[in-house]
């Protein structure tokens, strides 16, 4: 969810229905781009020289850390990119909360192909997953607090479309997903404008009337300028607890609210309890480890 569609509901936990899955034709691209990197200009040469070329297995997609699954079809589109006839048997989709020991999926096909789409689909399974895993982190420690978790554009190059959704299926929402979404006015924008209300100004005489204008402050006086300006977004950057809340009660509802600045699961308890709408968190993609998963021979 971004600023342009905040709703009131609660927040609430999910389940892994609720997250609607990436079409195939969006990240086919991105996957197939990857396997070709891996395979080279000699393709899978171990495990060509070394398994027969109709020899059929079984493997398994085991957890061997705990935390939240993302990225289930992104490696199915990994195997089948490799051989179609590949079956992923999906134990744990998306959205589920594993411990070490589950298994997430079983798969049967080609040994060749298997082996070759291995460390593509792990690749993937496991980023996604640890992105997953440390927003359900979050989101977990701020409890039945109205605030959601929202990722940032700090994301890894290619892997936007990804990353966010794997947030998305740890419970949190997404920010603007490209520099078209929405404007958001930071501290070089106002300084090359000579002022905040001449950005704010250029900004709407530059845009459509559905794109919403958010403002980043850095004090109780540059809110004060925003709300009188009626930007539609306030972007409470580095604030501390109390003057976060204070901020929260001087908008009062008349604009978004978000909160930024190395926000933890230690203190996001603490930055939800000031009431703003959202919490915004980079590391969640620009720096999360990954989910520890393997895949292991099954025999039948």
């Amino acid at each position: 969810m971004s600023i342009n569609n905040l709703s009131a509901h609660a927040r609430g936990a999910h389940e892994a229905w609720d997250i609607a899955p990436l079409p195939s034709v969006m990240i086919e691209p991105l996957v197939r781009a990857t396997l070709l990197e891996d395979l080279g200009r000699a393709g899978d040469v171990t495990t060509n020289a070394i398994v027969p070329a109709g020899h059929r297995g079984r493997t398994a997609m085991v957890a061997r850390q705990p935390g939240v699954v993302a990225g289930m079809d992104v490696a199915r589109v990994a195997f089948g990119l490799i051989d179609p006839d590949i079956r992923v048997d999906v134990r744990k989709p998306d959205g589920s909360r594993i411990q070490p020991g589950d298994v997430i999926a079983v798969v049967e096909g080609n040994s060749r192909a298997m082996l070759t789409a291995e460390r593509t689909a792990l690749n993937f399974l496991c980023h996604m997953s640890g992105i997953a895993s440390a927003t359900a982190s979050v989101v977990d420690a701020i409890g039945d607090a109205r605030s959601r978790v929202v990722c940032t554009r700090k994301t890894m190059p290619g892997m936007r479309i990804v990353q966010k959704y794997a947030v998305r299926v740890g419970g949190g929402s997404n920010h603007r997903f490209g520099l078209d979404d929405a404007v958001l006015i930071k501290d070089n924008h106002v300084a090359i404008a000579g002022s905040v209300a001449e950005a704010v100004r250029r900004a709407r005489a530059g845009v459509g009337h559905l794109v919403k204008i958010e403002l980043e402050v850095d004090t109780l006086e540059q809110l004060d300028e925003a709300l009188e300006l009626k930007v539609d977004a306030i972007l409470l950057d580095n604030m501390s607890v109390e003057t976060m809340a204070e901020a929260v009660r001087r908008v009062d509802g008349r604009a978004v609210t978000e909160a930024s600045g190395r926000i933890t699961p230690q203190t996001a308890p603490a930055v939800a309890r000031t009431g703003v709408d959202l919490i915004s968190i980079g590391w969640l993609t620009h720096s999360v480890g990954v989910l520890d998963i393997g895949l292991d021979h099954a025999p039948a």
